[in-house]
């Protein structure tokens, strides 16, 4: 990992001015010293700036983003625009500035933004709050690049003033604002795009999109482990490239050895849309709208670029930060750093009698999960009593979902869900958007209690239990992400999502999906660890009707 001089030769992609040239690029220090075409260049590989996820949450890789960059790097990834608002949720400030501290060990590009709705609602428990003043004082450091998705979008449409304050600051300090508002539009979609934010890549249609653009947003395509709103949008490369970012959201840690933006490169100049164009949503685009020091292979720039085999395939072959090779032929040359594992944790064990429901009126209100998208829909169902306790019916694939406060002892709420498929067991997680209480779903109270259980012994984790057979994947930092190799949890992780998929989920992420089912401000359905929610209504629901 030489930071001194060198050359690199090859086909050169300029994407300020949208053209490819043979020529050298000449390295010194980190910098780039100078761009040279050279017609008489052999080699035939492409030389071009390193790609940015202009939208994730580091934590969805249950990584911390020093084991998160060596995965990322070897796809040719060399910056994120990162919302930590995970972690913030459980950890407050102090888990905000432990990214940034352990981001920076590493030669990979991390902006983080400041998390604007911590809580995300009034409606759950969390670990803390950030309120305006810790959002000003976040907000002032250069190391923060703009206002983290503003998620309360009803406070937004509504001009709720303790909302509009937190825009206020994010405005005095001239860094743009993230959005996040799934299903807006019309009417309520301007106000949102008026009041100052930029970005949304919630967009699940492509008609919310355009309305939104022609308000003046620019829109994250996002491809994650959960949600895919990729083949839905795409096609707003054909009028509006200049509005288009690449971002994944969340992405498993499985699914990051796999591949990371290139993917998404990939696939849309495979569909046949420009490369250059592609590329450029995929690196300019989130470069000029954040303002990151990332480099784009001009004379002064920082030398962040990558080697790939062709702009078709996209092999990529080397990837470079600062200059430094970090990543080569699909290995990582990154070393793991070691690191702190702060915690926020203090839910206690439940037994079967904390999850019995008692059986009322006719009909049960219950969450319909959606495969690839994080809204659910609101279905009514018959449901199944014993011993006077509402409990799972596999056959019609309605179960019991629970949430625990992870913070405090409290009793768990209970829900129903359809889609999880499960004819087996339980899955649980501690991983569960926003708040970070533990979720879990299953087939009879037994094993949803021994999947709680597990978590609560590890403080944090993903696992699950069927007949004997009980796993974990312990995540002790925050109870979100391990310290150790990011390959080998990658592994693991895999192995346990593997077996969800054996006790009959047919879901392709049951255990990212399930992280989202007390997201609140998502809708149609959710659960909270203080009830069922009503995301279109904003307000708690009664769980028979």
């Amino acid at each position: 990992m030489n930071t001194n001089s060198y050359t690199l030769s090859g086909n050169i992609v300029d994407l300020r001015v949208e053209t490819i040239f043979k020529g050298r690029v000449h390295v010194k220090d980190g910098k780039i010293a100078q761009v040279e075409k050279d017609e008489t260049v052999k080699e035939n590989h492409y030389i071009l700036p390193g790609l940015v996820d202009a939208h994730i949450h580091i934590e969805s890789s249950m990584l911390i983003p020093s084991e998160f960059a060596r995965l990322a790097s070897v796809h040719g990834t060399v910056a994120t625009v990162s919302d930590p608002h995970e972690i913030a949720n459980v950890l407050g400030i102090e888990g905000i500035n432990y990214m940034i501290d352990n981001g920076g060990k590493v030669p990979f590009k991390f902006y983080f933004g400041a998390s604007s709705c911590v809580p995300a609602t009034p409606f759950e428990t969390a670990g803390f709050e950030i309120g305006v003043e810790q959002l000003d004082n976040l907000l002032a450091k250069d190391e923060i690049k703009y206002m983290s998705e503003m998620m309360n979008f009803p406070g937004v449409i509504n001009r709720d003033e303790g909302v509009m304050q937190k825009l206020e600051v994010a405005k005095k300090y001239g860094k743009p604002i993230d959005g996040h508002a799934p299903g807006v539009k019309g009417e309520d979609a301007r106000k949102y795009i008026e009041a100052g934010i930029s970005t949304d890549h919630e967009c699940f249609t492509m008609d919310e999109a355009l309305e939104k653009i022609n308000y003046g947003m620019k829109i994250q395509i996002r491809e994650g482990s959960a949600a895919k709103n990729f083949d839905a949008l795409i096609d707003l490369m054909q009028d509006y490239p200049e509005e288009v970012l690449f971002c994944s959201d969340d992405k498993h840690p499985d699914d990051l050895v796999e591949g990371h933006i290139n993917q998404l490169v990939i696939r849309a100049i495979n569909k046949g849309y420009d490369p250059l164009k592609v590329l450029k949503s995929a690196i300019i685009n989130p470069i000029d709208h954040y303002g990151l020091d990332v480099g784009t292979l001009q004379t002064g720039d920082p030398a962040d670029m990558i080697v790939v085999n062709d702009l078709t395939n996209f092999q990529v072959l080397a990837t470079y930060v600062n200059g430094i090779l970090i990543a080569e032929n699909g290995k990582t040359l990154l070393p793991s750093v070691k690191e702190m594992m702060p915690n926020n944790f203090h839910a206690q064990p439940v037994t079967t009698e904390d999850v019995r429901v008692v059986p009322q009126k006719t009909k049960l209100k219950v969450i319909e999960a959606l495969d690839g998208q994080l809204i659910t829909n609101i279905i009514y169902a018959d449901f199944k009593v014993k011993d006077g306790n509402v409990v799972s019916d596999p056959e019609n694939d309605i179960l019991k979902i629970v949430v625990l406060n992870r913070y405090n002892k409290a009793k768990p709420a209970v829900a129903f869900i359809k889609n999880f498929g499960l004819k087996r067991g339980a899955i649980a997680s501690s991983v569960a958007h926003d708040s970070h209480n533990i979720v879990a779903v299953g087939v009879d109270d037994e094993k949803i209690v021994r999947a709680i259980n597990l978590i609560v012994e590890e403080k944090g984790g993903v696992a699950l239990a069927e007949g004997m057979e009980e796993m974990i994947l312990p995540l002790p930092v925050a109870g979100l992400m391990s310290a150790e190799d990011g390959y080998k949890i990658a592994e693991e992780y895999h192995k346990i999502d593997k077996k969800a998929h054996e006790l009959g989920s047919k879901l392709r992420a049951p255990f990212m999906t399930l992280s989202f089912m007390a997201l609140l401000v998502i809708p149609d359905l959710k659960l909270s660890d203080k009830g069922l929610f009503d995301g279109r209504k904003f307000s708690f629901t009664e769980l028979f009707s």
